[in-house]
C-alpha cells in the first residue's frame, strides 16, 4: 500500500511538472484565443493513458506499479482530463454509447459551470 501510493506520488510529482512546462505553450501560441498548451496536455494526456490501457489489456508486461506509476500518477498529475477519457472509453468498451453521451455532456457543462460559479464566489471574498 505505502509503495503505490509513493510511486502514485512520484509519478504526480512528474507529471505536475512536465503539466506546467508545457501548459506554458499559452504563453507563446495564440490560435483563435484557444489554450494550446492545456488543449496538447488534455489531449496527449488522453493518448497515452489509452495506449497504456491497450497495453495493460493484452499483456502483462506492465505490472501494477508501473500501472500506478504512469496512469495514475503520472497521467493523472499531468492530466485529469486523460482519466475521464480513458472512463469513457471503458463505457465504449461496453457498449454503452448513451452514458458516454451524458457523461461527457454533463461533465463538461457541470465542469464549467462549477470552475465559473468557484471563480464567482472568490470574487465575494
Amino acid at each position: 500500500m505505502i509503495k503505490n501510493i509513493l510511486l502514485i506520488g512520484l509519478g504526480g510529482f512528474i507529471g505536475s511538472i512536465a503539466r506546467y512546462f508545457v501548459s506554458r505553450l499559452n504563453l507563446y501560441i495564440d490560435f483563435f484565443s484557444i489554450p494550446i498548451g492545456t488543449l496538447l496536455v488534455n489531449v496527449s494526456g488522453s493518448f497515452v493513458i489509452g495506449f497504456l490501457t491497450g497495453i495493460a489489456t493484452k499483456s502483462a508486461v506492465l505490472s501494477v506499479e508501473w500501472r500506478m506509476f504512469l496512469m495514475v500518477g503520472l497521467c493523472g498529475g499531468f492530466t485529469t482530463f486523460s482519466t475521464f477519457t480513458s472512463e469513457n472509453l471503458m463505457l465504449l468498451h461496453n457498449g454503452q454509447f448513451f452514458p458516454i453521451f451524458l457523461y461527457t455532456v454533463i461533465s463538461i457543462i457541470l465542469g464549467f459551470v462549477a470552475v465559473y460559479l468557484g471563480y464567482v464566489t472568490s470574487n465575494l471574498l
